[in-house]
């Protein structure tokens, strides 16, 4: 999940109080979440143990590990969900990134990263998370992202626009993924499918 930059109000990424409400919203969505899976619900107890580090395990500047966002964007039918080849690793997986002194919840910031990689806008996200996953990563020499991901609808007719972090965009039926795909991305199709039924007309902005 690529990086992003600062945009909005100026604030210094260093300074962990800049991140004292989302931190706050994160702890409170993650303490009422249902895991999906086993696997969640041990990726979810090990996030709300790094959560106990403060506001600035919100930050990337934080090695021990941080929190980001990601997202599985459906088509408004529901019948294809939306990867992006990573620049950076070359492989096909979710929308997302690191949150920003910007983001004032962490659903903010899934549906931000999800806007400014896929080019689309209204975006719709059910604000109930669909998966938590912690991974090893490059940031800051070696790090760890405890990544809490969304499932996200386009609306009918949405035309995505490949960002600098991707090498390509596509659309692709959930039983039919592209190789090579991210460790764990594929997880994400049946509980994204399963809001969507549970519950369609609670995805909102």
């Amino acid at each position: 999940m690529p990086d992003t930059a600062i945009t909005g109000p100026t604030a210094h990424p260093t300074d962990p109080e800049t991140y004292a409400p989302l931190h706050a919203d994160a702890t409170a969505l993650l303490e009422g979440w249902q895991p999906t899976s086993r696997e969640a619900a041990s990726a979810r107890e090990r996030t709300l143990t790094l959560l106990g580090a403060g506001p600035i395990a919100m930050s990337r500047q934080h090695r021990p590990g941080h929190i980001t966002a990601s997202t599985l964007v459906l088509d408004a039918t529901g019948t294809r969900v939306l990867l992006c080849l990573h620049v950076k690793f070359g492989k096909w997986v979710q929308l997302g990134g690191h949150c920003e002194p910007v983001d004032q919840t962490l659903v903010a910031a899934a549906l931000r990263e999800a806007t400014e990689e896929s080019g689309i806008a209204d975006l719709r996200i059910d604000p109930v998370p669909i998966d938590v996953d912690v991974h090893e990563v490059l940031c800051q020499g070696g790090s760890r992202h405890y990544d809490v991901r969304f499932a996200v609808l386009a609306p009918p007719g949405a035309v995505e626009q490949v960002s600098d972090e991707a090498e390509e965009l596509g659309w692709f039926p959930p039983d039919q993924l592209p190789e090579p795909l991210a460790d764990r991305t594929a997880q994400l199709v049946a509980p994204a499918l399963a809001a969507l039924r549970r519950n369609p007309l609670r995805l909102a902005p």
